[in-house]
């Protein structure tokens, strides 16, 4: 029987900012002479183990101040994702989604196309080293609370985004604080993408209900970032279904913030058997402590999927990958090879 851990993996909710090697972050530090949270790598990842587990999402973000200072160059932005790419597949991933927001990566003078630009590059970089991978990128717009704060910010994400398209960038999202107004308020936004033909995902249905899941299919989303509390509103949940939505679930992710209690009440496979479209995510990877190996592990010894759900969840995940025909194909066909020795 084959071991689960060696399935080629399909990752499609990864955070740049989330996601890093913490050598790297006290190296870039040292360099740009940056004060961190933590004296040395290791009191830093205590530090994190503890702030993870914050209990509401708008208390988690808190933890990317210190990440972000740190990429706020060119030359930091490429080394963060080439290393990032290497990450993933080394872990056994086969195609990934890594996210970013570019207007958070402004303060030391680049431009959203400039960070955009930078990204693409670690990304080159990354494919360069690494054969048996393919990445896509995704720009986020972000949400402080009130809209209308970053709301010109957020529109040239949108039209920086169309730019890249077919240069290594494959979609936009909207990240940030949740529940602070309603999601419905940044609907023009994602009009002016779909005006732009760029596709789209939106962080939806995690600290907030599933009408925040509504809005964004509204929107015109076919995929949700997190999504999980749609389980609790039927209607919602059946319209979902019928309309193919995809969710982008991060099981340790919802715990740490609390969106969920415990891996064992976490709604994802009682989802996944009502015919929702459920994937598996990391969301933070360092930040988070996990990879989707340990991702899988708790989906088969806390949350009661199957190696074969696990199997499944991947050729959704590849089927709303926002990447070419011939990409998802190859993927598929692995992933058939690999079910058929399990």
């Amino acid at each position: 029987m084959m071991d689960i851990h060696s399935m080629p993996k399909v990752e499609l909710h990864c955070h740049l900012d989330g996601s890093f090697r913490p050598e790297t972050l006290f190296d870039v530090a040292h360099k740009d002479f940056i004060t961190l949270s933590g004296d040395d790598v290791a009191t830093y990842r205590a530090l994190i183990h503890m702030r993870a587990n914050a209990r509401s999402v708008n208390e988690y973000l808190k933890m990317f101040a210190d990440p972000l200072q740190c990429m706020q160059t060119r030359e930091n932005l490429i080394r963060f994702t080439a290393e990032l790419v290497e990450d993933l597949e080394s872990q056994g991933v086969v195609y990934a989604e890594i996210r970013f927001a570019p207007q958070k990566h402004t303060d030391k003078g680049l431009s959203q196309a400039e960070a955009i630009e930078a990204v693409l590059e670690g990304r080159r970089q990354g494919l360069a080293k690494c054969p048996h991978i393919r990445i896509g990128i995704i720009a986020c717009m972000m949400s402080f609370g009130d809209e209308k704060l970053n709301w010109d910010a957020n529109m040239e994400t949108v039209h920086a985004a169309s730019r890249y398209l077919g240069k290594g960038l494959v979609a936009i999202d909207l990240a940030g604080a949740e529940g602070i107004v309603p999601l419905r308020n940044f609907a023009p936004l994602f009009a002016e993408a779909s005006r732009l033909h760029v596709p789209f995902t939106c962080h939806a249905g995690d600290s907030q209900g599933a009408d925040t899941v509504l809005d964004a299919m509204n929107f015109g989303a076919r995929r949700i970032g997190h999504g999980h509390h749609v389980y609790f509103d039927p209607a919602v949940c059946r319209q979902a279904i019928h309309n193919d939505v995809t969710l982008e679930i991060c099981p340790t992710s919802n715990i740490q913030c609390m969106t969920e209690p415990s891996y064992e009440e976490h709604p994802a496979k009682n989802l996944l058997d009502m015919g929702m479209h459920v994937t598996i995510n990391t969301d933070n990877m360092f930040l988070a402590g996990v990879t989707l190996d340990t991702e899988y592990d708790h989906c088969l010894n806390q949350m009661g999927f199957t190696p074969e759900d696990l199997v499944r969840m991947n050729r959704y995940a590849i089927q709303a990958a926002f990447c070419p025909q011939d990409v998802r194909d190859s993927v598929l066909h692995e992933l058939d090879r690999f079910e058929a020795q399990l």
